[in-house]
C-alpha cells in the first residue's frame, strides 16, 4: 500500500523508543499486535446470492486494561490498516489515561451498497467470527467509519445470544435506550473542539477565531458544531472534491440540519463553492483534518497556511509534511491526542454498564473536557521539556507509560 499507515505507525514507535533509549525489544514488542484475526463472512444477499466479506480484529497490547477499539465498514479496510489502528488506540488510551489497551477491527465492505437486512447479517456474522476473543474484560468494540449505533445493537445482541447471557458492556457506542452513553455521538467532535481551545490559547490568539474542517461525517459534523458553539468562525468545510465556504462563518446550525434531511454540502445557499486547494490554502487559525487517513502530503504542508492543526481523522497527516510543518512553525495536534474522545466516553458508557448507573449528558462532557484538557497539558509539558514536536512527544509520553506496566 502506498504511504502504508502501518509503516507510518511503526516509525514514529521506533523514534520514540529510541529518543528513551529502550532496547529494541520493546520495539519489536510494540511494532505489531499480540493477535490479528481475520475472517470471512457469508452474507445472503437480498438477491439470493452469497456474498462472502473478509473481516479484521487486530488486538495490539493489554497491558493497560482490555483491548478497544472501532468497528469500521469501508471498501478501503485491509490488514494493515486496522493494525496500524490498534497501534494508535494503545498509545491514544495510555496518553488520555483510560485503562485499555488497543483494539481495530473492520470489515472490507461499502455499506452504502448493501440493504438493512444485509447489513444486520453482515454485523452478526462479524460478531460470530470474533466473538471468542470478545468481552467486557477482554475486547470492547465500538462504532467507527460505516457503523453506527444500530450496528453496535446487533452486534450485541448477537453476542448475547451466543454466550448466553446479558453483558451490555461488551461494546460501547450502542443506542441510549439500551445502554449507550449520553454524549457519546459527539465526543469525538466535541474533543476537538476543547483541543482547538487549548490551542489558541497556548498561541496567544485573542479575537476572533477561525477555523476550517475537512470532512462532514460524524467527527467533522460534530466538530463544526462544538467549535462554532465555543467562539470561532467555521469559515470552510470541505466534502470529497469541493468546499463550502463563507469568510463571515457559516451557519453550522444550518448545515447540521440540512444534512439530517438528506441535503448536501454544496447545495447550501449561504455559502460560496471553492475548490479543494483553495480550501487548502484559507489563512485561518486552525485546521480540522476529520475524513481520512494519507491526506496531507508534501505538496499540501506547503500550500497549507492554518496556524494550528488539529487532526480529527486517524492518521491524515504523513510523516514528510510533519517536517515541513515543523519547520513551518505550525503547531500540530496529533490524531493520537486530538481526536481521544471518542474512546474517553466509550469508557465513561462502560463504566456506566458495569456500575448500572447513568449519567446526565451535561456530566458525560465535563468529564471528557477535564481528562482532554488534563491529557493536552501533560503532552504539551512533555514537548517543552523534550524539545521535540507534539506528535513525537504524545508517542513518548505514551510509550513510557506502556514500557512501565510492561516492565
Amino acid at each position: 500500500m502506498e504511504n502504508n499507515v502501518l509503516q507510518n505507525a511503526q516509525l514514529e514507535i521506533k523514534k520514540a523508543c529510541e529518543f528513551l533509549n529502550y532496547d529494541n525489544d520493546v520495539y519489536e514488542l510494540l511494532k505489531k499486535p499480540e493477535r490479528v484475526l481475520e475472517v470471512s463472512i457469508p452474507v445472503k444477499m437480498d438477491n439470493g446470492s452469497i456474498n462472502n466479506f473478509t473481516g479484521y480484529r487486530s488486538q495490539h497490547n493489554n497491558v493497560l486494561g482490555p483491548y478497544k477499539g472501532g468497528i469500521r465498514f469501508s471498501p478501503e479496510v485491509s490488514r494493515d490498516e486496522v493494525i496500524a489502528l490498534s497501534i494508535w488506540m494503545t498509545l491514544k488510551c495510555a496518553i488520555i489515561g483510560v485503562p485499555y489497551g488497543g483494539g481495530k477491527g473492520g470489515v472490507t465492505v461499502n455499506p452504502s451498497e448493501l440493504s438493512e437486512s444485509e447489513i444486520e447479517q453482515l454485523s452478526r456474522g462479524y460478531i460470530s467470527k470474533t466473538y471468542r476473543y470478545l468481552g467486557e474484560d477482554f475486547d470492547i468494540p465500538a462504532p467507527d467509519m460505516g457503523t453506527n449505533g444500530e450496528i453496535m445493537e446487533y452486534m450485541l445482541r448477537e453476542y448475547e445470544k451466543l454466550v448466553g447471557h446479558s453483558e451490555p458492556a461488551m461494546i460501547t457506542g450502542k443506542p441510549v435506550e439500551i445502554g449507550g452513553s449520553l454524549g457519546r455521538n459527539e465526543a469525538t467532535g466535541y474533543g476537538i473542539a476543547v483541543i482547538a481551545n487549548k490551542v489558541v490559547d497556548k498561541l496567544g490568539l485573542n479575537g476572533s477565531k477561525t477555523t476550517i474542517v475537512q470532512g462532514f461525517g460524524n467527527v467533522g459534523s460534530y466538530a463544526a458544531k462544538h467549535l462554532s458553539q465555543q467562539g470561532f468562525d467555521v469559515i470552510a468545510i470541505a466534502a470529497r472534491d469541493y468546499a463550502i465556504y463563507n469568510e463571515s462563518g457559516l451557519d453550522i446550525k444550518g448545515l447540521l440540519e440540512e444534512k439530517q434531511s438528506g441535503m448536501k454540502l454544496n447545495e447550501h445557499k449561504d455559502a460560496k463553492i471553492i475548490s479543494i486547494e483553495e480550501f487548502w490554502s484559507l489563512n485561518v487559525d486552525v485546521l480540522v483534518p476529520a475524513a481520512l487517513e494519507n491526506v496531507i502530503d508534501s505538496e499540501l504542508a506547503n500550500m497549507i497556511n492554518a496556524k494550528a492543526i488539529v487532526e480529527g481523522a486517524n492518521g491524515p497527516t504523513l510523516p514528510e509534511a510533519d517536517e515541513i510543518f515543523a519547520k513551518r512553525g505550525i503547531l500540530l495536534i496529533p490524531d493520537v491526542l486530538a481526536n481521544a474522545g471518542g474512546v474517553t466516553v466509550s469508557y465513561f458508557e462502560w463504566v456506566q454498564n458495569r456500575e448500572n448507573n447513568y449519567w446526565l449528558e451535561e456530566e458525560v462532557l465535563s468529564k471528557e473536557k477535564d481528562m482532554m484538557n488534563y491529557a493536552f497539558d501533560e503532552v504539551y509539558s512533555a514537548s517543552e521539556e523534550y524539545g521535540k514536536p507534539i506528535r513525537q512527544s504524545a508517542y513518548i509520553y505514551a510509550i513510557e507509560k506502556i514500557y512501565k506496566a510492561m516492565k
